[in-house]
């Protein structure tokens, strides 16, 4: 495991999850998490090729390009590995509008999927977005 860990050679986990890792999505300027998905070898390959964010779609089966419908792209400012090798964040900067495919009041992508909060008195969502 110390290899893992300490080596500076890239040996991502793959077959851990069924040939998928979590990827958390981070604004870089902000901090701010946008999303969270997964990717496939495919998907990073086409990412780091590319220099765009994309994803392995778990409902459709299929690399996922991030923007190529919305035009919401994400690009890539850096790609950081966890200490198992088994989960990465994309730190991105937003080209237009939002990651999530959900919209806010004004009918506008929301920047972020994680809009709202667990208040923990009352066991309720409330919206946090801007």
């Amino acid at each position: 495991m110390n290899e893992l860990e300490e080596s500076p050679c890239l040996a991502l986990q793959f077959e851990k999850r069924g040939g998928l890792l979590p990827v958390a999505v981070q604004e870089a300027g902000s901090g701010q998490i946008l999303m969270l998905a997964s990717v496939n070898e495919e998907a990073l390959k086409y990412t780091i090729e590319n220099k765009v964010a994309a994803f392995y779609s778990t409902s459709r089966k299929k690399l996922w390009v991030k923007g190529a419908s919305s035009g919401n792209f994400l690009l890539m400012n850096e790609i950081l590995v966890d200490c198992d090798q088994d989960a990465i964040v994309y730190k991105v900067t937003l080209t237009n509008g939002g990651a999530c495919h959900t919209f806010n009041r004004m009918r506008k992508n929301r920047k972020a999927c994680f809009y709202r909060q667990i208040n923990m008195k009352s066991m309720v969502l409330e919206f946090i977005e801007k």
